[in-house]
């Protein structure tokens, strides 16, 4: 399947980590989703993808996920 990458973010962590916030669609039609993949950089510096997951985009849901993070995080 393909997908369209309509904004991507990328946050550092660790000494060569990475995780990706994407929003997608899948081409030709489909419902447009949000998307967090884990991954590490190559010594050439080059992105290499481990794992991911998609999930709807809806606000509430989105709202509801970053309030559980902040309650676990101790914020």
């Amino acid at each position: 399947m393909e997908y369209e990458t309509l904004a991507s973010e990328y946050l550092d962590y660790g000494r060569n980590k990475f995780l990706e916030l994407s929003k997608k669609k899948p081409l030709p039609d489909g419902e447009v989703f949000l998307n967090l993949s884990k991954g590490y950089y190559t010594p050439e510096g080059e992105r290499r993808y481990q794992k991911g997951i998609g999930f709807p985009n809806d606000e509430k849901f989105v709202k509801e996920l970053i309030d559980k993070l902040k309650e676990i995080s101790g914020d």
